[in-house]
């Protein structure tokens, strides 16, 4: 979560959206300012000391030529992500500092969270092969020096489970609490559902979890690390979904862009629903593309009160101030949990706002995985495919936030089961 993106709590986090980089004030010659970044230098830095950028060799490539930055990782509850081991690229000394920076010429380190892919392969398949399930890729973006999101993806007994968690910018150590909420939410959510436990109170419970173990890395008032949170579980016939705060959940229909309206084709006869597997509640019959979660942020609840409408709202510098969120200052978490019975294939898709920033409508995303002419494989034969897609028109389209997406093909290509497998992180990122 970007600088600008605040808990309701905190003063700051009123400058408008895109403002904030190196310029010139009245009266004052121009700053110099980092091509990549636009971070505020000064002419005797090698590097920006924002995002490490080798400010001689101006302005970074292409959105394209990150497609091979990437760290190939099992996704695991607590499992450890250690940062990029070895020399220093940019001068190759291997004193780094506590902070990522070598001590010998000041380059930011590559660290093993700027990038990130998880692909979860079905329990088998036929003639050896594994389908892949669901996927998810993460990017810290084109402005950040690191990245704050964290994603989680595990199978459970009889389906998939996700998380996305946006550290928020304006607390402290946001990295830390989101990775926190990510691992704890997705360990307890898998534990329970392989119990037998309801989807929905496994959701709620299990972001109550993380709710803790965030709230727990605070060391006094003033240090709270702070994060959103969105989960989402294909159980049966049924997807659930559960958040704090503006992550967000999608659906987007197999048969087309869509709209936002909730109308959907004939869903799965009743005698097809196993009353074991999903909630006993009334489920909305998912059609045409739409998004399932409200946002907890001060431009929904404007709107919600019919003060402002939807434009003018986002267009207010209060726009992406959040109203909840995970940390030892956000007082009585109450997550939101719903329940949704698709009405024919399509795609579970769990995102920061990093994505849905610049792609707000669900048949918006929906048309990015379509490719022109539908050319493309779609997020049920490649999930992973249809992730990097997701992430690599965001940085074209700016980038100027952490990116983060899962994607869950419904009904799985390969079956409920499966484990995630296990694999070395590796990076190719070079210094931006």
């Amino acid at each position: 979560m970007t600088d600008d993106h605040t808990r309701a709590d905190d003063t700051a986090g009123t400058e408008p959206p895109g403002t904030g980089t190196a310029g010139t004030d009245q009266g004052k010659a121009a700053e110099l300012a980092c091509p990549a970044c636009g971070a505020v230098v000064f002419a005797e830095e090698i590097f920006c000391e924002e995002c490490g950028h080798r400010l001689a060799d101006g302005p970074p490539a292409a959105a394209a030529g990150r497609d091979g930055a990437t760290i190939r990782q099992e996704s695991a509850p607590s499992a450890r992500r250690a940062d990029r081991a070895g020399p220093c690229p940019g001068c190759g000394g291997t004193a780094i500092d506590a902070d990522g920076y070598c001590e010998t010429c000041g380059l930011r380190q590559p660290a093993a969270r700027d990038h990130v892919e998880i692909e979860l392969p079905a329990a088998s398949g036929g003639n050896g092969t594994r389908p892949v399930v669901a996927a998810g890729a993460s990017d810290r973006g084109r402005r950040y020096s690191r990245n704050e999101d964290a994603l989680a993806l595990a199978a459970h007994l009889s389906g998939v489970a996700a998380v996305v968690s946006d550290g928020v910018g304006s607390s402290q150590r946001p990295d830390e609490a989101s990775r926190a909420a990510a691992d704890t939410g997705l360990g307890e959510l898998v534990a329970r559902l392989d119990a037998g436990e309801d989807a929905e109170d496994a959701t709620r419970h299990a972001a109550l979890r993380a709710a803790a173990a965030v709230a727990a890395l605070a060391t006094s008032p003033s240090d709270a690390p702070s994060c959103t949170y969105v989960s989402a579980v294909t159980r049966g016939p049924a997807v659930t979904v559960g958040w704090i705060g503006d992550s967000r959940a999608y659906w987007l229909a197999a048969d087309g862009p869509g709209g936002s309206g909730e109308d959907a084709a004939a869903g799965p006869a009743p005698d097809e629903i196993d009353g074991a597997e999903v909630s006993t509640g009334d489920m909305a019959e998912l059609g045409t593309s739409r998004r399932l979660t409200e946002d907890d942020s001060w431009a929904a609840f404007m709107v919600a009160e019919g003060s402002l409408t939807e434009a003018e709202a986002e267009a207010h510098p209060n726009a992406h101030v959040i109203t909840a969120w995970l940390g030892a200052d956000a007082g009585q978490v109450s997550p939101h949990v719903a329940t949704f019975r698709p009405g024919g294939p399509g795609t579970l898709l769990v995102c920061s706002d990093g994505l849905w920033n610049y792609f707000p409508a669900a048949a918006d995303l929906a048309a990015l995985l379509s490719g022109p002419g539908g050319e493309s494989p779609g997020p049920a034969a490649d999930p992973l495919g249809a992730a990097r897609t997701l992430v690599s028109r965001a940085l074209e389209a700016g980038g100027r936030d952490n990116i983060t997406v899962a994607v869950i093909p419904v009904p799985s290509p390969g079956g409920s089961g499966g484990r995630v497998h296990e694999s070395i992180p590796q990076s190719t990122e070079e210094p931006r």
